[in-house]
């Protein structure tokens, strides 16, 4: 699995506290292995934002990507933080 990230998720992540970030961290780890893994409830998005995706790091952070690759082993991460990312 290759990951690019987007300026805005690098800026936005800096924001992140530390507690915050280091669940990230786990949860892209097993992103990695299985993006559609259960502990992670990735789902599609909806209207505007309908090539998108979102999985969540706890309860009020998700991470917004879309995948790039044909075989689905490529994506970037748009964006990190809570619901308002889906308003972008």
């Amino acid at each position: 699995m290759i990951i690019y990230f987007h300026p805005r998720f690098q800026k936005n992540y800096r924001k992140l506290d530390s507690k915050t970030k280091i669940q990230a961290e786990f949860r892209v780890t097993r992103f990695k292995i299985d993006p559609f893994d259960s502990i992670l409830g990735t789902h599609h998005l909806h209207e505007k934002l309908k090539k998108q995706l979102s999985f969540s790091i706890n309860s009020r952070c998700r991470i917004l990507f879309e995948f790039v690759g044909k075989k689905q082993n490529e994506v970037i991460f748009l964006d990190i933080g809570d619901h308002d990312i889906y308003s972008v």
